[in-house]
């Protein structure tokens, strides 16, 4: 038995002596010293050891044990010391390097200048409401007083889908949808996106963002209209900015306008912002036709109302000072970096 023993421990320290991984030294600490190990098949033999034998052949196993676990220990040691030091090697930090900044993400000024235009209006008891930006005709044309040879239904200005499909040209087919519902009153903004066959350039793009704004209630005249956006523009554009409508033309508003505010820049006197004007136009409004309220199921003998729409990029671009609308979208960080 004692030569047994002495076989078993000589042949382990050779092997853990040999051994060049932490995987190698666990495969011997198993081999030898596992519940199946050679070590402890040695103990499932004394039944046939001499009982008065058996205390020495148990210490003689004790010590081999000792001994092999000792040896293992060690070899586990300098192998963990070898990893670590070769690990040091291939992670050297140079500390003349620069550190690394970690930079904040911030808002987009068009998302800084929807959030100003919302709070606007929330505060005014609007309800912000989003639609569909794959439109029908329907609601993007038909019921916005828009008949089938109008130009604003030309191809060129439209991309369809399909006859009856569109990518809606403005926001103001949500409004339709609401007024449809019948639920009074209504005041509502309506933001999203919009899509137009243009030419991308300084002031042009074929998507683009709108917020369209309606209300529909009982005695509702253009003077509501007028205060309302007096108000969004002094709250918007400063205390000091003054309102100008400029009668216009919109199939879906009658009497329509164009809202100009005065220039924010020289406060009226004329400059090259405002072209010497002293005045900026920002949007267009309108008391909703007739025939619209009618087409939505409202009878316009009862209620009347009023509409207006804002191009998000142009009241951005007016508000920050911004000269070429492309760089809302070129995502060049040395120019968002300043919003």
């Amino acid at each position: 038995m004692k030569e047994r023993l002495e076989v078993i421990k000589k042949a382990a320290l050779e092997k853990i002596e040999q051994a060049d991984a932490m995987d190698s030294l666990n495969d011997i600490r198993v081999s030898v010293l596992g519940k199946k190990g050679e070590l402890t098949q040695v103990l499932k033999g004394m039944k046939d050891v001499a009982k008065e034998e058996r205390p020495i052949v148990g210490q003689m196993v004790n010590d081999t044990r000792a001994v092999i676990e000792e040896a293992l220990e060690k070899e586990m040691t300098l192998l963990k010391k070898k990893v670590r030091e070769e690990k040091m090697k291939r992670e050297v930090i140079d500390v003349t390097l620069p550190g690394k900044t970690h930079e904040k993400g911030h808002r987009h000024p068009n998302q800084i200048a929807l959030e100003d235009l919302e709070r606007v209006f929330i505060g005014m008891g609007y309800e912000v409401v989003e639609g569909p930006e794959v439109e029908y005709d329907k609601y993007n044309f038909e019921m916005l007083n828009i008949p089938a040879n109008h130009p604003a239904k030309d191809e060129q200005d439209t991309f369809y889908i399909n006859k009856d499909i569109v990518l809606r040209t403005q926001t103001s087919p949500v409004q339709a949808r609401i007024m449809e519902t019948g639920q009074m009153p209504i005041r509502m903004i309506a933001p999203g996106r919009v899509f137009r066959s243009d030419e991308v350039d300084a002031t042009h793009s074929p998507s683009f963002h709108q917020v369209e704004g309606l209300v529909v209630d009982k005695g509702i005249t253009f003077a509501d209209l007028k205060g309302t956006l007096e108000q969004f523009a002094k709250e918007f554009f400063g205390p000091d900015t003054k309102v100008k409508f400029r009668p216009h033309h919109f199939p879906f508003t009658e009497p329509s306008a164009e809202v100009d505010v005065t220039c924010f820049k020289c406060g009226g006197k004329g400059c090259r912002m405002c072209k010497g004007s002293g005045w900026i136009e920002i949007l267009g409004c309108g008391m909703v036709h007739p025939h619209v309220l009618e087409m939505c199921g409202i009878d316009p003998e009862v209620y009347s109302g009023f509409a207006f729409g804002i191009g998000l990029e142009r009241v951005a671009l007016l508000k920050y000072e911004i000269d070429d609308m492309r760089l809302l979208y070129e995502n060049d960080k040395r120019f968002l970096s300043q919003f």
